[in-house]
């Protein structure tokens, strides 16, 4: 099993360390602890990423399936 720091997470996701940390503190992010250090395993982030790609093409295409109500006043 491969096992990143929250530094190599931050350069596989593209995004800033800080970025990982918040996603931590609000737990939106897969991770997991030694002691006081802040893991992530490869899997696990790779299962978050795709899940996080299905709600995004769910919530596209709720939003593309929505069509407001006309009010007509006469």
């Amino acid at each position: 099993m491969q096992r990143y720091t929250v530094k190599e997470a931050a350069e596989y996701l593209g995004v800033h360390t800080d970025t990982i940390y918040t996603m931590v503190r609000q737990k939106e992010i897969p991770h997991f602890r030694i002691r006081r250090r802040i893991m992530f395993s490869k899997e696990a982030i790779d299962s978050w990423i795709r899940e996080q790609e299905e709600n995004n093409v769910e919530a596209r295409d709720e939003q593309a399936s929505y069509q407001p109500m006309t009010l007509s006043y006469y």
